[in-house]
């Protein structure tokens, strides 16, 4: 390969209760939150299992993506015979630039970096590019930045989505919806000229052209459609909303899942599946806000709710990944570039 190492970036996620307020300033760029919403949040993270100590095992989200990380080295040949895996979080340990000084010390002089997150968009995608290049100042970069029509990405969902659907409307007794989703944005992000700015963080550029990602997300579940018309889903039996809306100022994009699942009882459904596409492996997005705060609203409408079960360490996404590595998929990339400081 023409690379010397591969930088899998994910966002982050605190190793104790008490590290939330830090976490949280590093997801916000260092505006202060409230503190009934930092409470909020241990409450969330407490119920789906963070103490005030480490536990025996790491979070979910640092557990799984590390667990990626080694997949893939071990599908490249492993680190003596290809290029070596490294992880980087944006907004905890161990930190992109960390881990690129670590990469710069190792004798790394040229990587290629793939978010863990398929479906390119400025709010995150946008964030870790800058994260990246400011940290590897005269290394080579390549820098992924979208993959969601990997039809084995699609592959990886369809074998998730296929067992759970058929299992629901076997129950059911009738064929129930399927809803994808996808983690919301702030509505500015996703605009141009003046509105595509305002609130943001000082220095943020204006943008001339729309964000591909609510795009890309419907794109990857319309795909995970077309893997299961051979079992019989139709295109009327899915639905796409976003999940998981921000505390920050402003509108966020929609339609929100609570919307949605109130949509559908009011159109008669006993029962709906929940798909993310926009998450490769379990978090606070999934274990919380579906498993624990969706279930809740869909008890409180009489509607059933199942998920179909998370990524993780599929076979099928570590063989997506790979393909992104060797460029068998051409993903969305940057030209190579070379960062100055």
């Amino acid at each position: 390969m023409s690379h010397e190492a591969i930088l899998l970036l994910a966002h982050g996620t605190p190793d104790v209760l008490g590290e939330m307020a830090e976490y949280l300033s590093k997801v916000t760029g260092g505006r202060q939150l409230p503190q009934e919403v930092v409470e909020e949040l241990q409450h969330r993270y407490a119920q789906i299992g963070l103490g005030e100590a480490p536990g025996i095992e790491a979070p979910p989200l640092t557990k799984w993506t590390f667990t990626q990380g080694y997949l893939l080295e071990q599908a490249l040949g492993g680190p003596k015979d290809s290029a070596k895996v490294y992880v980087g979080m944006r907004n905890w340990h161990p930190y992109i630039a960390d881990v690129v000084a670590q990469m710069r010390a190792d004798g790394v002089t040229q990587f290629k970096a793939i978010c863990l997150a398929p479906q390119n968009s400025r709010t995150s995608v946008g964030l870790y590019r800058k994260a990246v290049l400011d940290a590897a100042t005269g290394m080579e970069v390549e820098f992924v930045t979208g993959w969601a029509e990997n039809p084995l990405l699609a592959k990886a969902f369809a074998e998730r989505l296929w067992p759970v659907w058929a299992e629901a409307c076997a129950i059911s007794g009738q064929r129930v919806p399927v809803l994808f989703t996808a983690h919301s944005v702030p509505c500015r992000t996703i605009m141009t000229g003046e509105a595509s700015i305002v609130g943001a963080r000082p220095g943020t550029p204006m943008q001339l052209t729309p964000d591909p990602y609510p795009v890309e997300a419907k794109r990857t579940a319309q795909m995970v459609v077309d893997r299961l018309s051979v079992v019989g889903m139709r295109p009327i039996d899915w639905y796409f909303a976003f999940q998981s809306q921000g505390v920050s100022g402003g509108p966020w994009i929609g339609p929100s899942v609570e919307e949605t699942l109130k949509a559908l009882k009011a159109q008669g459904e006993v029962g709906v599946v929940i798909q993310p596409v926009g998450f490769l492996c379990d978090h606070v997005e999934i274990l919380y806000d579906i498993d624990i705060a969706f279930q809740e609203t869909a008890r409180e409408l009489d509607l059933k709710l199942w998920r179909a079960e998370s990524l993780n360490d599929s076979p099928t996404l570590i063989r997506a990944l790979e393909q992104v590595v060797t460029g068998a998929f051409a993903a969305t990339v940057d030209e190579r570039v070379t960062p100055t400081a």
